[in-house]
């Protein structure tokens, strides 16, 4: 049994970042198992914002993961990112983790995939999880073509990509550091 299905975006823009996503869980590839799941959330006193996409437990693996080293490394965004890569290394449980964050805080923004990658966005804009690729067509268009904030681009991207893939849902949850 395998849940899945979220759509993550994050969006760089005028010294803000913000981060946006669903709320459907979805049970292999024919059922909602929840609408309004929360996968957006800020955490080391609320100066760091992540999001996650992937198999429930394995997110909320790597996230925990990280925010411990966050607190080992003294907030250093990238530092943790890495520590955390390089754990997969040596840990063959953290090397099969099913699900990919994306981690913001005032100076940064990353991609960590369960497979030990680090990635940095090019353009201030990412997504992840099944509707990724909506949201950030969705995301570069608005980016190039608009003058909206990075939460209104985040938050909007999401509405797109959720009347395109059916494992994004419109309960959308958004924070910006």
């Amino acid at each position: 049994m395998e849940l899945k299905g979220t759509t993550i975006i994050g969006v760089r823009k005028d010294g803000k970042t913000a981060i946006a996503g669903d709320g459907q869980i979805t049970l292999g590839e024919q059922v909602v198992m929840k609408g309004n799941a929360i996968k957006v959330r800020r955490i080391f006193d609320d100066k760091v914002v992540i999001g996650f996409a992937g198999t429930v437990a394995d997110a909320f693996s790597l996230s925990g993961r990280f925010e411990e080293l966050l607190h080992k490394f003294s907030g250093n965004l990238m530092r943790s990112a890495v520590e955390l890569a390089i754990g997969f290394r040596d840990d063959k449980y953290m090397r099969k983790l099913e699900a990919m964050m994306i981690v913001a805080d005032k100076e940064q923004m990353l991609i960590i995939s369960g497979n030990g990658d680090v990635i940095e966005p090019e353009h201030g804009i990412c997504a992840i999880g099944s509707g990724g690729n909506y949201a950030l067509s969705a995301g570069r268009a608005l980016m190039e073509n608009t003058d909206l904030s990075a939460r209104d681009i985040a938050f909007k991207s999401i509405e797109i990509a959720a009347n395109i893939c059916i494992f994004t849902n419109h309960h959308i949850t958004v924070e910006e550091v």
